[in-house]
C-alpha cells in the first residue's frame, strides 16, 4: 500500500490516551489510506491497544485501509500476551519483535 506513514511515538499509555486518540482520528479522517509505524514504541498498556483496536475499528467503519507497520517486540509482545493478532488480522505486520 502506498500510503502516508505516521509515528505514534515511544509510549502508548494511559497517559498519552487521549493525545494519541485524538491523533490518530485526525490520520484516518485525511487519508483514505494510512501506516501507522510501531517500530519506536517502547511501552504499550491496554490503553495503548485499546487505540490501536479503536483506529482499526474506526478505519473499517470509514471505509479507509489501514495497517500497521513494522511492530516493535513491546507491541508484539503485548499482542501476543492478550492474543489480539486475529483482531488485527492482516492489517498488522506479524514480527519476530525486532523492530523492523
Amino acid at each position: 500500500m502506498n500510503a502516508p506513514a505516521a509515528e505514534l511515538g515511544a509510549e502508548l499509555t494511559i497517559y498519552r490516551a487521549d493525545e494519541i486518540k485524538q491523533q490518530l482520528l485526525t490520520l484516518l479522517q485525511g487519508s483514505a489510506a494510512l501506516e501507522i509505524d510501531l517500530s519506536q514504541v517502547a511501552e504499550i498498556d491496554t490503553a495503548g491497544l485499546q487505540l490501536l483496536m479503536l483506529a482499526r475499528r474506526e478505519a473499517l467503519a470509514r471505509g479507509r485501509a489501514l495497517r500497521f507497520v513494522r511492530p516493535s517486540a513491546a507491541v508484539d509482545e503485548a499482542l501476543a500476551l492478550l492474543a489480539l493478532a486475529p483482531f488485527f488480522g492482516e492489517s498488522i505486520e506479524s514480527g519476530d519483535g525486532g523492530g523492523r
